[in-house]
């Protein structure tokens, strides 16, 4: 295979022979993209956490902020879609610089138009904008090496993304939440991020098309696989959609609301390789019982916490995000073990469709337990999403036998992201099993 050279012309993809580091080779051959991706996800981060503060502060109900939040979550979905067609049809770089320019402008007009309607469809817009320069930038990615490095550079781009975008939250100590320049702050970001992107793009990388996989076929295939998707999307958005609004509800300072946005993000990271090391050794599915009851067990902790100690709360947020984030890798890897290699590709566009259903619902589940639970319905949605899960993989250990833990593909993490991460993290697991 072939590509493009940093310069333009025409050479070799970096593959993992010919260099003394060829990792190192392969980070600088991507800097531009890594650097303008971690612009976006601070940015992304920022906003998130940012929405939920000022809806509050804007007398929204939480009903309400709830479905404003999901608005995200549904475009993305539309834009993990829609946005390959896209790209085919106007190219990477045309692509990548419209979706980052409604993106910024979008971050404005949130400061203009304070209403709920307004915000929902701003969100929507922003989705769909974030899916479509997740899209170009992995496969972006995924074109500039060769298979023995493309996961290891994966990995990279992952950290350095949710580095970004656990360090967004921060951000809301830099100004009044209430106020205009923490809007200008996102936008600034957004559109930082197509400078290095666009002063040094190579020719653009194109597509591979593969074979689809039904929704309805890949729920035959691994019922548990789906379902974790879908739990793990609803878990994954009420938190990152309402653990503001929640934090705010809880009396918690602008500070105090940024640490424990943060740290439920770092925690989904603390836990990825241990988690994903045990499911490689013992069945899955045991595997992801433990930790999905844990994660309801650290829920149900935090509301009895909530109230007496910041400082508990905030290490138990952090706690049940290093549970819970990597119950969707685990539910990739599951799925993984009962597809051909040939359907691995084609499924992920399926994975991630039905986790963004999840994620779309999480915040509006979230929001109405808060309605009518008060504040501490945040977690009591969270726990009852993993003990419905944990309930469901029990019912499937007693429907089928588990598959020797021999005979798995070997985990591979994956972050919540567009179907073209998924398909590379596919791609390597199978790169990585043995041949028969």
């Amino acid at each position: 295979m072939t590509a493009m050279n940093p310069d333009g012309a025409s050479g070799p993809m970096i593959a993992g022979g010919g260099a003394n580091n060829p990792m190192v080779a392969a980070v600088a051959a991507c800097w531009a993209l890594l650097l303008g991706m971690a612009l976006v996800m601070l940015g992304n981060g920022l906003q998130a956490s940012l929405l939920g503060v000022r809806a509050m502060l804007e007398g929204f109900p939480t009903t309400a902020t709830g479905f404003v939040m999901s608005g995200y979550f549904a475009g993305f979905a539309a834009g993990s879609t829609l946005a390959p067609k896209l790209v085919a049809r106007v190219g990477h770089i045309r692509v990548f610089a419209a979706l980052a320019s409604l993106a910024s402008i979008v971050a404005l007009l949130h400061v203009v138009f304070l209403t709920p309607v307004s915000w929902t469809a701003m969100r929507l817009a922003t989705g769909f904008c974030y899916a479509g320069i997740y899209v170009v930038a992995e496969s972006w990615l995924n074109d500039r090496v060769t298979n023995e490095l493309r996961g290891q550079l994966l990995s990279v781009y992952m950290v350095v993304g949710l580095a970004g975008m656990a360090a967004g939250p921060l951000l809301l100590n830099a100004a009044d939440p209430g106020g205009f320049l923490l809007f200008v702050a996102v936008s600034i970001l957004v559109s930082l991020a197509l400078i290095p992107i666009l002063l040094t793009a190579s020719p653009a990388p194109r597509f591979d098309t593969t074979a689809k996989v039904s929704l309805r076929q890949l729920y035959r295939i691994s019922p548990l696989g789906v379902l974790g998707c879908v739990a793990t999307g609803l878990s994954n958005g009420a938190l990152v959609g309402m653990g503001a609004v929640y934090a705010e509800n809880a009396g918690l300072s602008l500070a105090q609301i940024s640490f424990f946005m943060s740290a439920a993000i770092l925690g989904g990271v603390a836990l990825q390789w241990p988690i994903g090391h045990l499911s490689d050794r013992f069945d899955r599915r045991r595997v992801m019982i433990v930790v999905t009851l844990a994660a309801a067990l650290a829920a149900g902790a935090a509301v009895a916490v909530a109230g007496h100690s910041v400082w508990g709360l905030l290490a138990l947020v952090g706690l049940f995000g290093a549970l819970s984030f990597p119950l969707y890798s685990l539910s990739l890897a599951h799925t993984n073990d009962h597809l051909t290699p040939e359907q691995m590709v084609g499924a992920s566009s399926s994975l991630v469709l039905v986790t963004g259903a999840g994620a779309t619902l999480g915040p509006i589940g979230a929001a109405l337990a808060m309605s009518f639970l008060g504040t501490a319905g945040f977690f009591w949605f969270l726990a009852l999403v993993h003990v419905a899960l944990g309930g469901f993989a029990l019912y499937r250990m007693a429907r089928r036998a588990g598959m020797p833990p021999e005979e798995q593909g070997p985990h591979v993490y994956v972050p919540r992201t567009s179907p073209v991460a998924v398909a590379i993290a596919l791609e390597s697991a199978q790169d990585q099993t043995p041949d028969e």
